[in-house]
């Protein structure tokens, strides 16, 4: 059919033309952002899950929501060489931005702009470095004794504190979204979780949406042992059967296009109900299909071309990052889950038998894995892939231990 008509998305972090099975997520959200307008009191959120579920998609529609309620918003991606201070500045001068049109006060406004500057201008050590060849963007002097203490978890309540009430002051809220939460340095995340803890408890209008690993819980929980009661986790996982097929039909449905029964079950067989391979084998079946309906001998054909393409693009770009002795930890983990399609924990102590090495001597490849967030480690003495089917595609590939 005609590539140009096709509706199929397979992107990192790309909106699919339909969010199926997505809808509790959203309400819940919905529902956090109407009980904090109403000065309730309400949990910040925590998404977790493999990579290909769409954790970065659902974060920006949450995202959208808050904004289509007059919300001040901000995104950040952490990075494991970054500091907080900087991009969390830049996420707070957009949401600041947001909020400006609908506040009376300019001087208002300013003043919190001048908190938000001083906070990033505070930067230490190799921030210090950054800050000198780089500036806010904010037209306002830097505000002096707020949030400039230089200790980040001071200044954090500050920033946060000021910025919500801001947001008060026009009957909204301040939504910060924090992509790769799992990504963010230690002190950087006990600070965090200390500035939505004292928030909590004054009932300011700011709620914190993190996504990130399926180990952040416990990142979080190592850094500050009430997070378990600080965040309300969603776990997001892949589709079901029923959603799966939504994502395809109803995108298609819409350019005049079926499918035949049989040509859905071959496609869930093929992507595991993963919102990425559902976009991936759908763009890749619409492009070989011939004509409406499409069917399973159709889905046939294309398959081995989208296996070709995320092999390079999604499997392939994230195993030429690790090392040979990374690769040979992965492979061998892959080789003691053949049949697992969902690519279950392994014990570490498998992996180091099936090496024949000691434990100890595996630790660097499994903390520098762990690291690239390539695998996690979910239970103590447990490991598994961040990618789904990853495994199988190890598995797939030649080499002395699959």
């Amino acid at each position: 059919m005609e590539p140009v008509r096709n509706p199929y998305a397979p992107g990192a972090g790309q909106r699919p033309p339909e969010l199926a099975g997505r809808e509790r997520e959203v309400d819940a959200f919905e529902i956090v952002l109407e009980r904090i307008s109403r000065g309730r009191p309400e949990r910040s959120l925590v998404l977790t899950g493999l990579r290909g579920v769409g954790k970065t998609v659902l974060l920006n529609t949450l995202r959208s929501e808050a904004i289509g309620r007059d919300w001040g918003t901000g995104k950040i991606e952490a990075r494991p060489d970054q500091s907080l201070r900087r991009p969390l500045a830049a996420a707070l001068h957009m949401a600041i931005r947001e909020l400006a049109p609908l506040h009376r006060s300019p001087d208002r406004v300013d003043e919190v702009l001048g908190v938000v500057k001083a906070f990033v201008l505070r930067a230490s050590g190799p921030d210090a470095k950054l800050r000198d060849r780089w500036s806010p963007g904010i037209d306002v002097p830097a505000a002096s004794g707020r949030a400039d203490s230089g200790d980040i978890e001071i200044d954090l309540v500050e920033l946060f504190t000021d910025a919500a009430g801001l947001a008060s002051d026009v009957g909204t809220g301040v939504a910060l979204f924090v992509d790769e939460m799992q990504d963010l340095a230690a002190a950087d995340v006990s600070a965090l979780c200390a500035a939505c803890h004292e928030l909590s408890q004054t009932g300011a209008p700011l709620v914190v949406v993190g996504a990130g690993l399926p180990h952040l819980p416990a990142l979080l929980s190592a850094s500050k042992s009430y997070s378990e009661r600080l965040f309300r986790y969603q776990r997001i996982d892949r589709l079901d059967r029923i959603a799966a097929d939504q994502a395809l039909v109803a995108p298609a449905k819409r350019e005049g296009v079926e499918f035949e029964a049989k040509a859905l079950d071959q496609l869930y067989e093929c992507s595991g109900g993963y919102p990425y391979f559902v976009q991936a084998y759908g763009k890749a079946t619409w492009d070989h299909a011939p004509r409406s309906p499409i069917t399973a001998a159709d889905v046939r054909v294309a398959a081995p071309e989208a296996d070709a393409e995320l092999a390079v693009g999604f499997f392939g770009s994230r195993y030429e990052r690790a090392t040979p002795a990374e690769r040979e930890y992965m492979r061998a983990m892959a080789a003691l889950t053949p049949d697992a399609e969902t690519d279950a924990p392994v014990p570490t102590a498998e992996v180091a038998r099936h090496l024949d090495r000691k434990p100890a001597s595996l630790s660097p490849a499994r903390d520098a894995l762990i690291k690239k967030g390539l695998i996690f480690s979910g239970e103590r003495g447990t490991v598994a892939f961040t990618v789904p089917h990853f495994g199988r595609y190890l598995r797939a590939q030649p080499g002395p231990d699959v």
